[in-house]
Order: structure tokens, then C-alpha cells, then sequence
């Protein structure tokens, strides 16, 4: 980190000064992942705001906020402190207070995971706000942050990788940049003099399709075909291996009129292999099954092994409650569904999670889980999917599992 700024790029090195020109009132870096965008702007946002600011308020906002410590603050912070500032972290209060050059600034962290997160930033009063992930966070709570900065000299800091081109973020304010007084800086890997060539190409080859286009190309385009295009069941399946496992867990995609699908993982030398499933159709069955009896069946996937917990879908209140009760340890699952088909892709990708060749409703819902169009924006279609979620739920909860290997954490990065 000591010589990072001496290796920025010119279009870094423009996110640094573009608040020196009077011409802007908002900065949007899109563009690649592993782009050097994230920290050129973060390390900007606070040398704008120490040097023109005294006792103001400002807000960095991220899709959660341990997402912001993650990918914003633990590569900043250690370096503004390099620079001679002083910052304190206030975890319980979610703010850091910052001084240097004999101004105090106080920031505050912001999650915006969905619409109800907009009545958290409601009532502050900020002087500028850095929106990283923009094009994650719902429209409700960005429109807030942005009406929260009413100080004279306020701007707007905003950062995304690409989604659809009918994503509101780039019907609104890419393509209205100019009239919105908006600066737009579009990246690429090139852009980050700091990522190695090997990594680049790392990057290229373990993304394809839409993915490949969004955040290797960093294009706003529309998703097409299969979502997990790269997966062959034929050629991708393997046998579930010989001898013991060091740990289980289960995922879980409750449904009563849908379908009910759980996945029983088991970890071999840093592998997750999906070795058995439960699945359960009831239109099929003719008849509808009851929490307890989902229990029992979840209880038989287990077959007497400790499990370490359950992934399930949040919005199964009772079956969780149920399942509480059983002594099973349970996690409600992150159901952010475009992060989690990323995680997926990539675990699956670099053989950090298998799917066994006995889990034949998994491998049938993969070969056929495609994108369709909703509206302005691309999602993976509502059919065939349940066994897809539970995965996809499983996957998550690995990746945001902090005592986890070094890929995990890569795995989330933006």
C-alpha cells in the first residue's frame, strides 16, 4: 500500500482532482471490476472533504455496511492514517470521525440493502455522500442520500459496476450525466496499474456470457441465455469423493405451493460438495407438507451428522421457528439474488463448491436456469429455480463467512 499513489493511472489520477473543477457537482466511476476505481475515489472523497469542510457531516453508503468496511475502509483507512490523518472508528455509533489539518469531520455509514434502508439516512444533514455500489442499492435510498446533501459545496460521489441497460441508475444518471452536471469516468482493468497481468487474466477467464460483459468489459448490457452458461452437468458433476467430511451444512428454499428444495454440503480439503438433496414438489405430490414434516424430511437429509448450520430462505418464519426448536443452528439466508448468482458463478467457476451426481434435481434446474427481461431490468427466470436459490443461498452465506479461505473474500468483491 506505501507506493499506491505512486502507481495511479490517468483516469485515477482525474478522480483525484475533478472536484477542482467548478464545472461538476458529481462524480460516477462505472466500469470493470478490479478496476482501481473504488479506492481513487474513496481516498478523493476525504481529501475533498478535509480541505474544504469543518465540523460537517458527510455519508458513505455501501449495499450493507460491513460491505463498506470491506471494500472501501480496510485498504483506505490504513493509508489516510499514512497521510497524517488522524481516523477513529466509532463501530456502535457506525460513523468515523476524522481530523487533519486542524479540521474535524464526522462520516457516517449507511447500508442500502433494500427500500426501507432510505428511512435510515432520513433526517441528516450531510455535506457530500459517496455511494459505493450504487447500482445495487434500491432508487429510494439513493434519492435520499442525495436529497440529504443540501450544505452549500456539496457533491455527490457515486461508484458501481454494470447491470442492464434499463437499470435506473443508468437510464437516470449515466445517460443524463451532462444535464445533471456530472462527471462520468468509465474504467477498465487497464485503469489499475496496481492489479498484475495474471489476475487480469484470471479475471477473463473465469467469467463468460453477461458477466463477462459487465464486469471484465465494463458494459451496460443486457443478460442473454443460460445464467451459469459455463456449467456442463455432463462434464461438471463428480462423484461425491471417498471417505470423511471436516464439515456439514444445508441449504434450504422453503415453498409449500412452490416446490421445497434443501442441499446437504459436506467440505473436503477446502471443497464443498454437494453430496444429497431433498426435493419436493407438491402440485406434483397432489398434497401440501407441513413445517414439522419438512423438519423431519430436513432431519433425514441430515442422517445423524453434525450440522454446523442451516441456510434458509428468510422469508420461511415458521419452518425456521421449527427448525429452532429441533436444536439445529439456523442462518437466514441473504436473498440479494444478483450478488448471490455472481458468488455462485464464481465458486462453482474456481471448484470451490461441487455438485455431486446424485443431486439430479440441481443438475436439472442448472441446465435450464436462464435470464428473462422484468420490466427495465434482466433476472433469472421464476421456474425451475428452487434448487438454484438453495444453492445460491449456500453460496453466499460461504462467501460472507469471514473465517473462510482468501478466495471468499475475493469472491465479493466489487
Amino acid at each position: 500500500m506505501a507506493d499506491r499513489a505512486l502507481r495511479l493511472s490517468p483516469k485515477q489520477l482525474r478522480v483525484l482532482t475533478w472536484w477542482q473543477d467548478p464545472r461538476w457537482e458529481a462524480l460516477i466511476c462505472d466500469g470493470a471490476v478490479r478496476s482501481g476505481k473504488t479506492f481513487a475515489m474513496g481516498l478523493s472523497f476525504f481529501l475533498w472533504a478535509q480541505a474544504g469542510f469543518d465540523g460537517r457531516q458527510f455519508g458513505i453508503c455501501g449495499k450493507t455496511i460491513a460491505s463498506v468496511r470491506r471494500n472501501l475502509l480496510a485498504d483506505l483507512a490504513p493509508y489516510l492514517r499514512r497521510l497524517g490523518m488522524e481516523v477513529r472508528e466509532r463501530r456502535g455509533e457506525h460513523l468515523l470521525t476524522v481530523r487533519f489539518g486542524g479540521r474535524e469531520n464526522t462520516f457516517l455509514l449507511f447500508g442500502g440493502r433494500d427500500e426501507s434502508s432510505a428511512a435510515l439516512i432520513q433526517g441528516s444533514t450531510l455535506a457530500g455522500v459517496l455511494l459505493d455500489e450504487a447500482a445495487l442499492m434500491p432508487r429510494s435510498f439513493v434519492e435520499q442520500a442525495v436529497a440529504r446533501c443540501s450544505v452549500a459545496g456539496s457533491r455527490l460521489w457515486f461508484n458501481c459496476n454494470p447491470e442492464g441497460p434499463g437499470h435506473w441508475f443508468y437510464q437516470e444518471w449515466i445517460l443524463k450525466a451532462e444535464e445533471r452536471r456530472a462527471l462520468r469516468l468509465r474504467f477498465t482493468m487497464e485503469d489499475n496499474p496496481a492489479l498484475p497481468a495474471r489476475i487480469r487474466e484470471r479475471y477473463r477467464r473465469n467469467y463468460s456470457g453477461a458477466f463477462y460483459r459487465r464486469f471484465v468489459l465494463g458494459e451496460w448490457t443486457a443478460a442473454e441465455g443460460l445464467v451459469y452458461d459455463f456449467f456442463d452437468p455432463e462434464r461438471d458433476a463428480a462423484e461425491a469423493p471417498e471417505g470423511g467430511f471436516s464439515a456439514w451444512r444445508i441449504s434450504a428454499d422453503y415453498g409449500t405451493v412452490n416446490p421445497a428444495s434443501f442441499g446437504l454440503w459436506g467440505l473436503r480439503e477446502g471443497v464443498w460438495y454437494r453430496v444429497e438433496e431433498f426435493y419436493y414438489d407438491s402440485r406434483k405430490a397432489g398434497r401440501q407438507r407441513t413445517d414439522a414434516e419438512y423438519a423431519e424430511d430436513l432431519e433425514r437429509l441430515a442422517g445423524g451428522r453434525e450440522i454446523e448450520r442451516v441456510i434458509v430462505d428468510p422469508s420461511a418464519a415458521s419452518f425456521i421457528e421449527v427448525l429452532r426448536r429441533r436444536g439445529f443452528r439456523v442462518v437466514r439466508a441473504d436473498n440479494a439474488v444478483a450478488d448471490g448468482l455472481r458468488v455462485t458463478a464464481d465458486l462453482l467457476r474456481e471448484g470451490r463448491i461441487v455438485i455431486c451426481r446424485g443431486c439430479g434435481d440441481c443438475l436439472r434446474e442448472i441446465a435450464r436456469y436462464c435470464w428473462e427481461q422484468r420490466g427495465t431490468r434482466d433476472a433469472p427466470r421464476k421456474r425451475d429455480d428452487h434448487a438454484m436459490d438453495d444453492m445460491r443461498y449456500f453460496a453466499a452465506d460461504l462467501a460472507a463467512d469471514r473465517g473462510g479461505d482468501e478466495f471468499l473474500a475475493l469472491a465479493v468483491e466489487r
